[in-house]
Protein backbone atom coordinates (compact mmCIF):
# COMPACT_ATOMS: atom_id res chain seq x y z
CA UNK A 1 0.00 0.00 0.00
CA UNK A 2 2.86 2.38 0.78
CA UNK A 3 4.40 1.82 -2.68
CA UNK A 4 1.01 2.32 -4.30
CA UNK A 5 0.59 5.65 -2.55
CA UNK A 6 4.16 6.65 -3.49
CA UNK A 7 3.72 6.07 -7.21
CA UNK A 8 0.09 7.13 -7.45
CA UNK A 9 -0.18 10.16 -9.75
CA UNK A 10 -1.07 13.29 -7.85
CA UNK A 11 -3.76 15.53 -9.22
CA UNK A 12 -2.60 19.06 -10.04
CA UNK A 13 -3.60 21.66 -7.51
CA UNK A 14 -6.13 24.26 -8.57
CA UNK A 15 -7.65 22.18 -11.36
CA UNK A 16 -6.52 21.38 -14.91
CA UNK A 17 -6.82 24.98 -16.05
CA UNK A 18 -3.69 25.81 -14.05
CA UNK A 19 -1.58 23.31 -16.01
CA UNK A 20 -0.08 24.84 -19.17
CA UNK A 21 -0.71 23.02 -22.42
CA UNK A 22 2.77 22.08 -23.58
CA UNK A 23 1.80 19.96 -26.56
CA UNK A 24 -0.62 20.16 -29.45
CA UNK A 25 -1.61 17.77 -32.20
CA UNK A 26 -1.38 18.32 -35.95
CA UNK A 27 -4.87 18.07 -37.36
CA UNK A 28 -3.51 16.64 -40.63
CA UNK A 29 -0.90 14.00 -39.71
CA UNK A 30 -1.64 13.58 -36.00
CA UNK A 31 1.94 14.34 -34.92
CA UNK A 32 2.43 15.53 -31.34
CA UNK A 33 4.07 18.96 -31.50
CA UNK A 34 5.73 21.02 -28.80
CA UNK A 35 3.39 24.00 -28.64
CA UNK A 36 6.04 26.68 -28.19
CA UNK A 37 7.95 25.54 -31.29
CA UNK A 38 4.64 25.12 -33.18
CA UNK A 39 3.75 28.77 -32.52
CA UNK A 40 7.24 29.95 -33.42
CA UNK A 41 6.82 28.04 -36.69
CA UNK A 42 3.67 30.13 -37.43
CA UNK A 43 1.44 27.10 -36.82
CA UNK A 44 2.94 25.12 -39.68
CA UNK A 45 3.48 21.45 -38.87
CA UNK A 46 7.20 20.64 -39.16
CA UNK A 47 6.36 17.02 -39.99
CA UNK A 48 3.86 17.34 -42.85
CA UNK A 49 3.81 21.08 -43.61
CA UNK A 50 0.10 21.47 -42.89
CA UNK A 51 -0.87 25.12 -42.40
CA UNK A 52 -3.17 25.45 -39.40
CA UNK A 53 -5.44 28.48 -39.25
CA UNK A 54 -4.17 31.73 -37.73
CA UNK A 55 -6.18 34.41 -35.98
CA UNK A 56 -6.47 37.86 -37.54
CA UNK A 57 -4.12 39.25 -34.89
CA UNK A 58 -1.52 36.59 -35.67
CA UNK A 59 -1.76 37.47 -39.36
CA UNK A 60 -1.12 41.15 -38.67
CA UNK A 61 1.84 40.32 -36.45
CA UNK A 62 3.25 38.08 -39.17
CA UNK A 63 2.95 40.57 -42.05
CA UNK A 64 3.25 44.10 -40.66
CA UNK A 65 6.66 45.51 -39.77
CA UNK A 66 7.12 45.52 -35.99
CA UNK A 67 5.55 48.52 -34.27
CA UNK A 68 4.02 50.04 -37.42
CA UNK A 69 0.43 48.73 -37.37
CA UNK A 70 -2.24 51.28 -36.44
CA UNK A 71 -5.75 49.84 -36.36
CA UNK A 72 -8.45 51.70 -38.28
CA UNK A 73 -11.36 49.20 -38.23
CA UNK A 74 -13.90 50.51 -35.72
CA UNK A 75 -17.36 49.90 -37.21
CA UNK A 76 -19.85 47.71 -35.34
CA UNK A 77 -22.58 45.67 -37.10
CA UNK A 78 -26.31 46.39 -36.84
CA UNK A 79 -29.35 44.16 -37.30
CA UNK A 80 -31.50 46.19 -39.73
CA UNK A 81 -33.63 43.19 -40.71
CA UNK A 82 -34.31 41.99 -37.17
CA UNK A 83 -33.26 38.56 -38.44
CA UNK A 84 -34.08 35.45 -36.41
CA UNK A 85 -33.29 31.83 -37.23
CA UNK A 86 -32.68 29.45 -34.34
CA UNK A 87 -31.71 32.56 -32.36
CA UNK A 88 -31.74 36.32 -33.01
CA UNK A 89 -28.91 37.69 -35.16
CA UNK A 90 -28.19 40.36 -32.53
CA UNK A 91 -27.61 37.60 -29.99
CA UNK A 92 -25.24 35.80 -32.35
CA UNK A 93 -23.28 39.00 -32.88
CA UNK A 94 -22.83 39.52 -29.14
CA UNK A 95 -21.58 35.96 -28.75
CA UNK A 96 -19.04 36.35 -31.57
CA UNK A 97 -17.86 39.67 -30.18
CA UNK A 98 -17.34 38.20 -26.71
CA UNK A 99 -15.55 35.16 -28.14
CA UNK A 100 -13.16 37.04 -30.44
CA UNK A 101 -12.86 40.43 -28.77
CA UNK A 102 -13.58 41.97 -32.17
CA UNK A 103 -16.54 44.01 -33.41
CA UNK A 104 -16.82 42.11 -36.69
CA UNK A 105 -14.96 39.69 -38.93
CA UNK A 106 -12.16 42.01 -40.02
CA UNK A 107 -9.06 43.63 -38.58
CA UNK A 108 -7.39 46.38 -40.56
CA UNK A 109 -5.11 49.35 -40.35
CA UNK A 110 -2.12 51.16 -41.75
CA UNK A 111 1.44 49.84 -41.49
CA UNK A 112 4.56 49.19 -43.49
CA UNK A 113 5.38 45.80 -44.99
CA UNK A 114 9.05 45.45 -45.80
CA UNK A 115 9.29 49.22 -45.51
CA UNK A 116 6.52 49.89 -48.04
CA UNK A 117 3.52 51.90 -46.76
CA UNK A 118 0.39 49.77 -46.87
CA UNK A 119 -3.20 49.34 -45.76
CA UNK A 120 -3.48 45.82 -44.36
CA UNK A 121 -6.93 44.20 -44.04
CA UNK A 122 -7.27 40.73 -42.50
CA UNK A 123 -10.50 38.74 -42.36
CA UNK A 124 -11.17 36.81 -39.15
CA UNK A 125 -12.65 33.35 -39.75
CA UNK A 126 -13.31 32.95 -36.01
CA UNK A 127 -16.03 35.62 -36.26
CA UNK A 128 -19.08 34.10 -37.99
CA UNK A 129 -16.89 32.10 -40.35
CA UNK A 130 -15.34 35.27 -41.73
CA UNK A 131 -18.64 36.02 -43.46
CA UNK A 132 -18.89 39.31 -45.33
CA UNK A 133 -21.64 41.48 -43.97
CA UNK A 134 -22.13 45.23 -44.24
CA UNK A 135 -19.31 46.06 -41.83
CA UNK A 136 -16.73 43.84 -43.54
CA UNK A 137 -17.61 45.25 -46.97
CA UNK A 138 -17.54 48.83 -45.72
CA UNK A 139 -14.19 48.38 -43.96
CA UNK A 140 -12.64 46.91 -47.11
CA UNK A 141 -14.06 49.78 -49.18
CA UNK A 142 -12.74 52.35 -46.70
CA UNK A 143 -9.37 50.61 -46.64
CA UNK A 144 -9.10 50.83 -50.42
CA UNK A 145 -10.06 54.52 -50.31
CA UNK A 146 -7.48 55.19 -47.60
CA UNK A 147 -4.80 53.43 -49.62
CA UNK A 148 -5.59 55.62 -52.63
CA UNK A 149 -5.71 58.84 -50.60
CA UNK A 150 -2.47 58.18 -48.72
CA UNK A 151 -0.49 56.55 -51.53
CA UNK A 152 -0.32 53.15 -49.83
CA UNK A 153 -0.36 49.63 -51.21
CA UNK A 154 -3.48 47.58 -50.43
CA UNK A 155 -2.97 44.10 -48.94
CA UNK A 156 -5.97 41.91 -48.10
CA UNK A 157 -5.78 38.53 -46.35
CA UNK A 158 -8.97 36.63 -47.14
CA UNK A 159 -10.52 33.90 -44.99
CA UNK A 160 -14.25 33.54 -45.43
CA UNK A 161 -17.22 31.27 -45.79
CA UNK A 162 -18.88 33.86 -48.05
CA UNK A 163 -21.83 36.20 -47.60
CA UNK A 164 -23.48 36.67 -44.21
CA UNK A 165 -26.91 35.14 -44.66
CA UNK A 166 -28.45 37.04 -41.73
CA UNK A 167 -27.99 40.28 -43.69
CA UNK A 168 -29.50 38.91 -46.91
CA UNK A 169 -29.22 41.32 -49.89
CA UNK A 170 -27.33 43.85 -47.77
CA UNK A 171 -24.50 41.33 -47.59
CA UNK A 172 -24.56 40.55 -51.31
CA UNK A 173 -24.33 44.28 -52.12
CA UNK A 174 -20.88 44.33 -50.53
CA UNK A 175 -19.51 42.38 -53.49
CA UNK A 176 -20.21 45.25 -55.89
CA UNK A 177 -19.10 47.92 -53.43
CA UNK A 178 -15.71 46.37 -52.70
CA UNK A 179 -14.99 45.81 -56.40
CA UNK A 180 -15.90 49.40 -57.31
CA UNK A 181 -13.60 50.92 -54.68
CA UNK A 182 -10.62 48.98 -56.03
CA UNK A 183 -10.73 51.30 -59.06
CA UNK A 184 -9.50 54.13 -56.85
CA UNK A 185 -6.38 52.14 -55.97
CA UNK A 186 -5.68 51.32 -59.60
CA UNK A 187 -6.29 54.91 -60.74
CA UNK A 188 -3.37 55.94 -58.54
CA UNK A 189 -1.27 53.06 -59.96
CA UNK A 190 -0.89 51.55 -56.51
CA UNK A 191 -0.52 47.79 -56.02
CA UNK A 192 -3.23 45.54 -54.63
CA UNK A 193 -2.07 42.17 -53.28
CA UNK A 194 -4.40 39.44 -52.02
CA UNK A 195 -3.45 36.47 -49.83
CA UNK A 196 -6.03 33.66 -49.97
CA UNK A 197 -6.05 31.39 -46.93
CA UNK A 198 -8.07 28.37 -45.84
CA UNK A 199 -10.93 28.77 -46.58
CA UNK A 200 -11.70 31.54 -49.08
CA UNK A 201 -15.12 30.88 -50.58
CA UNK A 202 -18.43 32.37 -51.66
CA UNK A 203 -18.94 36.04 -52.39
CA UNK A 204 -15.44 36.98 -51.19
CA UNK A 205 -13.86 34.80 -53.87
CA UNK A 206 -16.38 36.09 -56.39
CA UNK A 207 -15.47 39.72 -55.73
CA UNK A 208 -12.38 41.50 -54.39
CA UNK A 209 -10.31 38.42 -53.48
CA UNK A 210 -9.88 37.32 -57.10
CA UNK A 211 -9.09 40.76 -58.57
CA UNK A 212 -5.70 41.58 -57.07
CA UNK A 213 -2.67 42.50 -59.14
CA UNK A 214 -0.87 39.58 -57.52
CA UNK A 215 -2.70 36.73 -55.79
CA UNK A 216 -0.88 34.59 -53.24
CA UNK A 217 -2.33 31.53 -51.55
CA UNK A 218 -1.17 29.31 -48.73
CA UNK A 219 -0.53 25.60 -49.39
CA UNK A 220 -3.60 23.38 -49.29
CA UNK A 221 -6.08 26.25 -48.88
CA UNK A 222 -9.67 25.64 -49.94
CA UNK A 223 -10.54 28.33 -52.48
CA UNK A 224 -13.68 28.55 -54.58
CA UNK A 225 -17.23 29.83 -54.85
CA UNK A 226 -19.52 26.97 -53.87
CA UNK A 227 -18.14 24.10 -51.82
CA UNK A 228 -17.04 20.82 -53.45
CA UNK A 229 -20.04 18.92 -52.06
CA UNK A 230 -22.51 21.43 -53.52
CA UNK A 231 -20.79 21.35 -56.92
CA UNK A 232 -20.70 17.56 -56.95
CA UNK A 233 -24.40 17.35 -56.18
CA UNK A 234 -25.22 19.99 -58.81
CA UNK A 235 -23.30 18.59 -61.78
CA UNK A 236 -23.53 14.95 -60.60
CA UNK A 237 -19.93 14.23 -61.52
CA UNK A 238 -16.85 13.25 -59.59
CA UNK A 239 -14.45 16.18 -59.18
CA UNK A 240 -10.71 16.01 -59.94
CA UNK A 241 -8.42 15.20 -57.04
CA UNK A 242 -7.43 18.34 -55.15
CA UNK A 243 -10.22 20.34 -56.79
CA UNK A 244 -10.46 23.85 -55.29
CA UNK A 245 -7.19 23.51 -53.40
CA UNK A 246 -4.57 26.20 -53.97
CA UNK A 247 -2.13 23.94 -55.86
CA UNK A 248 -4.86 22.90 -58.31
CA UNK A 249 -5.89 26.53 -58.87
CA UNK A 250 -2.29 27.63 -59.41
CA UNK A 251 -1.93 24.99 -62.11
CA UNK A 252 -5.11 26.25 -63.80
CA UNK A 253 -4.19 29.93 -63.73
CA UNK A 254 -6.33 31.41 -60.95
CA UNK A 255 -3.39 32.16 -58.64
CA UNK A 256 0.04 33.67 -59.14
CA UNK A 257 1.87 31.97 -56.31
CA UNK A 258 1.42 29.32 -53.61
CA UNK A 259 3.75 30.31 -50.80
CA UNK A 260 4.70 28.68 -47.53
CA UNK A 261 3.55 30.93 -44.69
CA UNK A 262 7.08 31.14 -43.30
CA UNK A 263 8.19 32.95 -46.49
CA UNK A 264 4.99 34.88 -47.10
CA UNK A 265 6.00 38.26 -45.69
CA UNK A 266 9.30 38.18 -47.60
CA UNK A 267 7.54 37.47 -50.89
CA UNK A 268 4.71 39.96 -50.37
CA UNK A 269 7.22 42.66 -49.43
CA UNK A 270 9.26 41.87 -52.55
CA UNK A 271 6.19 42.31 -54.76
CA UNK A 272 5.26 45.58 -53.04
CA UNK A 273 8.75 46.96 -53.53
CA UNK A 274 8.55 46.12 -57.24
CA UNK A 275 5.07 47.61 -57.77
CA UNK A 276 4.78 50.51 -55.34
CA UNK A 277 6.16 53.89 -56.52
CA UNK A 278 8.23 54.33 -53.35
CA UNK A 279 9.65 50.83 -53.71
CA UNK A 280 10.58 51.42 -57.34
CA UNK A 281 12.22 54.72 -56.43
CA UNK A 282 14.30 53.05 -53.69
CA UNK A 283 15.36 50.31 -56.07
CA UNK A 284 16.44 52.93 -58.61
CA UNK A 285 18.40 54.80 -55.93
CA UNK A 286 16.27 57.96 -56.28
Amino acid sequence: MALERLFRRKKPQGGAKDVPELWTKCEACGAQLYKKEFLQNLKVCPRCGHHHRLSAGERVEMLADAGTFQETTRLAPLDPLGFVDTKPYAERLRAYQEETGRKDAILGGTCTIGGVPAVLLVMDYAFAGGSMGSVVGEEIARGAERAAEEGRALVVVAASGGARMQEAALSLMQMAKTVMTLDRVWEKRLPYVAVLTDPTTGGVTASFAALADVIFAEPGALIGFAGPRVIRQTIRQELPEGFQRSEFLLKHGMLDRVTDRRRLKEEVAHVLRLLHPEGRADAAGV
